[in-house]
């Protein structure tokens, strides 16, 4: 197995980027992902949800009312505290499984997790960071994902800079123009990544 981290900030294009690798044969770990399967009804991680937040982030028929919990947890430190100690053992323990079912294998495997820089949680042979301008990362917030523009740079505000990304990156993909621009450099990525797999 290579294991590879990909990283970038909000709205820098890291599921394109995970989806393009993934379409030239890597398994793709998507940490989103994973915390969405666990918080679907009768996961784990939603059921202790509503032991701490209540009832109220559900929606009428069980599901995870993730507005009600964005509402709650990004203006109080404390909340999202507590939510990330629900949150993320769960997901840890489901990523650390899902690396060991290709530990033995020869395939390459990306990990997509959103705060790998910050967290130091996984040992990786190298880091992909997708780079954006905080600029075009806000603009595509606020008209693809129906951000304001002051919650869209709140939320990069928590995150690692985009320097102390770069100065993690043994590989960046530039994604500040079209996915016609990106795509070269996500062919230049997969070579890079071949190169590596050759060297083992």
């Amino acid at each position: 197995m290579l294991l590879l981290g990909l990283t970038g900030g909000i709205g820098s294009g890291k599921s394109t980027v995970s989806s393009a690798l993934g379409d030239r044969g890597a398994i793709v770990i998507d940490a989103d992902l994973v915390v969405r399967e666990l918080q679907s009804p009768g996961g784990s991680v939603l059921a202790a949800m509503v032991d701490h937040f209540g009832d109220g982030i559900l929606n009428a028929d069980g599901t995870l009312d993730r507005q009600a919990v964005a509402d709650i947890v990004f203006n109080d430190n404390e909340e999202l505290k507590a939510l990330n100690a629900i949150v993320h053992p769960g997901v840890g323990a489901e990523i650390d499984r899902r690396i060991e079912e290709q530990r033995a294998t020869d395939n390459v495997v990306i990990l997509d997790v959103p705060l790998l820089i910050e967290s130091k949680a996984y040992t990786t042979e190298g880091i992909i960071v997708i780079d954006t301008d905080p600029d075009v990362a806000v603009r595509r917030l606020v008209t693809h994902r129906g951000f304001t523009e002051a919650d869209a740079r709140a939320r990069m505000a928590r995150q690692a800079t985009r320097e102390e990304r770069l100065a993690e990156a043994d590989f960046v993909v530039p994604n500040n123009g079209t996915p016609e621009d990106l795509a070269p450099h996500i062919a230049a990525c997969w070579d890079w990544i071949s190169s590596l797999r050759d060297a083992d």
